[in-house]
């Protein structure tokens, strides 16, 4: 169960995030093998200027159009990661059209004790979800 915090810039329509977010899911259920329900995703909208991504001197340019993906998830292998981001990459520019350079990509790995979906129940750790 990734928890997903997609930051962009303010401007998108309603139907251009739903594509977004529709295609971070289906990304997100081909890597880590979760269910299509398995979705949790919040989407902060920031003014122009409130996000700075420099190039970490590796020579990218940015627009307007970049965005941030934050995963919190349990662990998750490597490979799992790596595949993620690739398909990130090449799926929201097939089907969103975002640049690869506007795209950054971070995992937070958490534990079972970690989540409680409600009921104030740490539901991993009582059993009630595998």
């Amino acid at each position: 169960m990734p928890l997903v915090r997609i930051d962009m810039i303010e401007g998108r329509s309603d139907e251009e995030l739903r594509t977004l977010l529709g295609t971070i899911q289906n990304c997100v259920v081909e890597a880590f093998g979760v269910p299509e329900t398995d979705r949790y995703q919040i989407v902060h909208e920031h003014k122009p200027g409130r996000m700075v991504f420099l190039d970490t001197g590796l020579g990218f340019t940015r627009s307007e159009q970049r965005i941030s993906i934050q995963f919190f998830t349990s662990p998750r292998t490597h490979l799992e990661k790596i595949n993620l981001y690739k398909l990130l990459s090449e799926e929201l520019e097939k089907e969103c059209g975002l640049d690869p350079n506007d795209l950054l990509i971070s995992v937070f790995t958490n534990r079972e004790e970690d989540w409680s979906f409600a009921h104030g129940e740490a539901q991993y750790v009582t059993g009630r979800l595998p």
